[in-house]
């Protein structure tokens, strides 16, 4: 769905004809699960209750099963080289992370912890779809906690961020780079919509 039409959908609760209606629930549960995220604003750590309810709210309506619930049967995902976490290993995973994002967390720059986060997660793959959104709005959750903008993955690049992804298995640091370079376009495409005069970004 395009901007225009999930405003309508959200604000004025009007379908868009022609489109699924999966595609108006997912609507309504990213909107509720972007609630969520921001009331983590204030905290200062992210918890696996949050992971599993950041899933539950944008997934609920197309499987309340499966909502929130880690899968119990092997995935594959589609196009990557690299397995993905066994079902009997998932809450362990979590663990680590959520172990890591407590302990580690302060040896990072925001930026470079959230595409971490986001790596980290989506290698565990704990959900049986879904994994994705669930990792930018872990990555986002991160951001906005240490005062940054939600980083914005615009569908012109979507493939790049699919490719940096996968690539991120053997360097993980240009993984890195795409997420701080799509950050600062989402920085940058913020400040012109305000009107506000550009900085000299050519240093950064």
């Amino acid at each position: 769905m395009t901007i225009s039409e999930t405003k309508v959908l959200l604000e004025d609760g009007i379908t868009v004809g022609g489109k699924s209606l999966r595609e108006a629930l997912e609507a309504y549960g990213h909107s509720h699960a972007y609630d969520y995220m921001f009331s983590l604003i204030d905290k200062k750590t992210i918890r696996e209750s949050d992971i599993k309810e950041l899933h539950r709210l944008f997934y609920s309506g197309i499987s309340e099963s499966k909502a929130g619930v880690y899968r119990t049967v092997r995935v594959v995902i589609t196009g990557s080289s690299y397995p993905v976490c066994a079902p009997d290993k998932i809450g362990q995973e979590i663990k680590h992370l959520c172990d890591w994002i407590e302990k580690e967390r302060s040896s990072y720059d925001p930026v470079t912890f959230a595409a971490e986060l986001h790596r980290r997660f989506i290698f565990i793959h704990p959900f049986e779809d879904g994994n994705g959104r669930t990792a930018r709005l872990l990555m986002n959750t991160a951001l906005i906690q240490k005062g940054y903008l939600p980083c914005v993955i615009s569908p012109y690049i979507r493939n790049d961020y699919i490719q940096a992804l996968e690539g991120a298995h053997t360097e993980p640091e240009k993984f890195i780079r795409f997420i701080a370079e799509a950050e600062l376009e989402t920085e940058k495409d913020f400040i012109r919509a305000l009107g506000l005069e550009m900085p000299d970004l050519k240093n950064i």
